[in-house]
């Protein structure tokens, strides 16, 4: 058989390795950093949310734009067809809230050393270097050559070089431009999975302040409907907002520096506006003669209490038994509608992953193949797909770099199949 070359040792990188060197093809992954994987060391703070239990369909839901692509994808790699590969890899797992995947452990270097002892164990070739570019000749890729001028004569090729986030970890956005200079298209690569730039100063004052079991909605202007609601998480920063909400509610925006986003936090999503304000009444009665400043302790994180104070229109040193109904209310509108004017992404170094890359309709869903060049693959988040948080992103990393090595190899003669 022939030679396949792998740009990128990530997680569509090293499956994608792993299934071609089960079909019996010569694989080499030329590999940036020292160690492969290293992205995958930080996904879910260390843990690795490795995939999501859930039918296929619900992977391509979770896909915002683009899902329909990943069909065959999907078919040959589902999730549990991941998840029977790496218990079967020695790696036992676990399925939290939402589905979520994780090794038993909690640890992700568990994940890491099974993708990559599974692919070196087939026989798999990693070699340090970056690669600069890709040569072709007679429409087909014919020579890998490294920074340092070194050479490789190769037979087919896998793209698996992954998007522009988390640069220091070698996703610095090499793939568009080998691409792009074989005669590809790139979407302009922007930010997702990213916490989020607010107008409002407090957010400062709030920095760090960590809220758990409130739910974040994100409206549009002139729009009757959110286009995200959740519960969960949320942290302050001193830029605005950021947490596992605010993760999953950038993947639903568009050109958010625009201004016409806003962010609103129910801080009491387990209460009626009725039964807030009978809480909020409790309290009064027993801080009857206090400052309202001083009358909030029990509801409100210390930090939250003087903004919240500010926003209500009630004097911090107003008498609680002085409050009237109508302002007692107005708390707890404020409380139950705590909106931030949203301004912008942050910066791409500090995205999840990557929205957009090599441009979907140059390549052929059901190989992973160039539709431009013969022998020219493709898997991961080098291309234009992205979804939600919840193991989403990594599955279409698997299955793609699976539907990308299986067929790989075929071109190259390959014919044993791997029994899943």
């Amino acid at each position: 058989m022939g030679h396949l070359a792998i740009i990128g040792g990530g997680a569509a990188g090293l499956m994608a390795a792993y299934r071609a060197a089960q079909s019996g093809a010569k694989v080499t992954v030329f590999e940036r950093n020292l160690k492969p994987a290293r992205k995958l060391m930080i996904t879910g703070k260390g843990r690795c949310n490795v995939t999501n239990n859930c039918p296929a369909g619900t992977v391509i839901e979770n896909t915002p734009r683009n899902g329909k692509f990943l069909y065959s994808a999907l078919a040959e790699l589902p999730p549990a067809a991941v998840m029977r590969l790496f218990e079967g890899w020695g790696v036992p797992l676990k399925t939290e809230r939402g589905n979520r995947v994780f090794p038993v452990s909690d640890r992700a270097v568990d994940i890491v050393d099974a993708l990559v002892g599974a692919a070196k164990k087939a026989g798999v070739k990693i070699q340090n270097g970056r690669v600069e570019r890709l040569t072709a000749a007679d429409n087909r890729v014919c020579e890998v050559v490294l920074e340092d001028g070194r050479t490789t004569a190769v037979d087919s090729v896998i793209l698996a070089t992954g998007g522009c986030s988390y640069p220091g970890t070698g996703s610095t956005g090499d793939g568009y431009r080998m691409a792009e200079a074989l005669g590809h298209a790139v979407v302009t690569p922007t930010p997702s999975l990213v916490p989020l730039n607010c107008h409002e100063g407090f957010c400062t004052e709030l920095s760090g302040l960590s809220l758990k079991n409130v739910n974040l909605s994100i409206w549009e202007n002139g729009k009757k409907k959110p286009c995200f609601s959740e519960l969960g998480e949320l942290l302050f920063t001193h830029f605005g907002i950021s947490g596992p909400l605010v993760l999953s509610a950038s993947a639903h925006l568009k050109n958010p520096e625009q201004g016409q986003y806003r962010a609103v936090i129910d801080l009491k999503p387990a209460l009626s506006a009725e039964q807030l304000d009978r809480r909020i009444l409790r309290d009064f009665e027993e801080n009857v003669n206090r400052d309202f400043i001083r009358s909030l302790d029990a509801l409100l994180p210390k930090s939250l209490i003087p903004v919240v104070v500010r926003r209500s229109g009630i004097a911090e040193r107003e008498k609680v038994h002085q409050i009237s109904r109508e302002q007692r209310r107005a708390l707890g509108t404020v409380l139950k509608e705590f909106s931030l004017r949203i301004t912008g992404f942050r910066p791409m170094e500090e995205a999840v992953i990557t929205r957009g890359g090599i441009r979907l309709n140059q390549v052929d869903p059901s190989t992973m193949g160039s539709k431009l060049i013969k022998n020219l693959f493709f898997a991961g988040e080098v291309l234009d797909l992205d979804a939600y948080t919840g193991g989403f992103n990594l599955q279409i990393a698997f299955a793609t770099g699976w539907l990308a090595g299986k067929n790989a190899a075929q071109q190259l003669g390959g014919g044993n199949e791997e029994q899943r």
